[in-house]
């Protein structure tokens, strides 16, 4: 079973503002598809808040996989990417790759995503959109993947021919 932690970046979320609908839906679709979700959190829109959090999650509660909300776009308070490429020791740049060529067959403002993802020690993080339509179409495309990849991370796999 994979150990996740759901991150969810607003400013009005964290101030009790706005009700988060994002976090509670990738609970809901990780639960569903093998995942076990240890650790979820409402913080805002920081950069040193955001790499602390990611860094905690990852070093010492050792989770599987971050999955982050909220914060990948191109407002002033948009720093998800910084933070999270400021903690990564190793990016994952595929994934984002796939999240942003599956989104434009949906939208044209998916090209408006920055969202990065990476590996810190044993930890994969993934930045997500903010809107709820948008983390569940994400989800659908890196869910066939993330038990592969944790595998891999931990070094778990011993044939990594493609299936």
């Amino acid at each position: 079973m994979i150990r996740v932690g759901i991150l969810t970046l607003s400013d009005t979320g964290a101030a009790g503002q706005r009700e988060d609908k994002s976090g509670p839906l990738i609970q809901e679709i990780i639960s569903k598809n093998d995942g076990q979700v240890d650790y979820y959190q409402i913080i805002p829109d920081d950069q040193e808040q955001i790499s602390a959090e990611l860094i905690k999650m990852s070093d010492e509660m050792g989770l599987n996989l971050i999955l982050t909300t909220g914060g990948t776009g191109l407002a002033p308070r948009d720093v998800t990417p910084e933070a999270t490429k400021e903690v990564i020791d190793r990016g994952v740049p595929g994934i984002a790759e796939a999240i942003r060529l599956e989104s434009l067959k949906k939208t044209p403002k998916a090209m408006l995503s920055r969202g990065v993802s990476g590996v810190r020690k044993e930890t994969l993080i993934i930045n997500l959109p903010g809107s709820p339509k948008a983390v569940e179409e994400c989800l659908e495309v890196v869910l066939p993947v993330l038990s592969h990849a944790i595998e891999l991370i931990k070094n778990e796999v011993t044939n990594c021919a493609r299936e």
